[in-house]
């Protein structure tokens, strides 16, 4: 099997696959964090922008800086977000390009389980953040809870053996239960409290399952694109017999996150 390298290079192509799910799951999450308005934001891994969007209609901020390490993906951002309080700037998230003590909250969504080390990440969250501020993160549950993703890995595995050390439920344990409040405990945040979010994610036939794993945006449509075609025809049948798709073609899943937040 070719070593999987995970590719982030099209911000259109992930709005397709996760990114529609993404939207939905940051509306719960910006909701039980205790951030009033006129407040300064630090989006970290902001991606194609989803949570920043959010936190610019929902929280009333006075500014958002937005970090991502994809060019492509802070210019896809930049593209779809025009209004003057967002920043945006390409960089590190374990070296945030940020003065100290300078944000009221600090965010991070579906990022964490994706950098080597994020213990040096949350640390570098807490230093940016002012004292008394918010820091807060959020994953998918991939173990168990991510459904579209646990449909596909038990049906890549069902073919070939070797694809369960790239499912993503066994290559990031950050995204188990409690573990993300550890983290945040021992990187010295106060007041540490977490939660399951769960949404509904509702496809409206088979293609439209299917087609977002042939984008190559993300492991397993990083993991599609190693298959032959042979492979890649085996695995959509694989898929076709196992997703629960009611009589009009819909197939209805479940998508859980384990949020968590904590005092600087």
């Amino acid at each position: 099997m070719p070593q999987l390298v995970d590719s982030w290079q099209s911000g259109h192509a992930y709005a397709q696959f996760v990114g529609r799910w993404s939207n939905r799951i940051a509306h719960p999450f910006l909701g039980w964090l205790p951030v009033s308005s006129n407040k300064d934001w630090l989006d970290v891994g902001c991606g194609t922008g989803v949570l920043s969007s959010l936190i610019l209609n929902s929280k009333q901020p006075r500014e958002i800086l937005a970090i991502d390490s994809s060019p492509e993906f802070i210019a896809f951002a930049q593209e779809t977000n025009k209004d003057p309080r967002f920043q945006f700037a390409a960089g590190l998230a374990q070296t945030l390009p940020a003065e100290s003590n300078r944000f009221d909250a600090v965010v991070s969504g579906l990022v964490l389980n994706f950098v080597p080390q994020p213990e040096p990440v949350v640390t570098e969250m807490r230093r940016v953040t002012k004292p008394g501020g918010v820091v807060a993160a959020y994953l998918w549950d991939y173990a168990d809870g991510m459904q579209m993703l646990r449909f596909f890995w038990d049906a890549a595995v069902a073919l070939e053996e070797k694809a369960a050390e790239l499912d993503e439920g066994r290559r990031f344990p950050l995204c188990q239960e409690g573990k993300l409040e550890r983290l945040f405990v021992d990187s010295g945040l106060r007041q540490v409290k977490s939660r399951a979010i769960e949404i509904a994610t509702v496809f409206a036939s088979f293609e439209d399952y299917w087609r977002p794993f042939l984008s190559g945006v993300g492991p397993a449509p990083s993991y599609v694109m190693t298959l032959s075609e042979r492979q890649r025809i085996a695995l959509k049948e694989q898929l076709l017999v196992s997703l629960p798709q009611a009589a009009d073609g819909t197939i209805s899943l479940v998508a859980r996150a384990w949020a968590v937040q904590g005092t600087a």
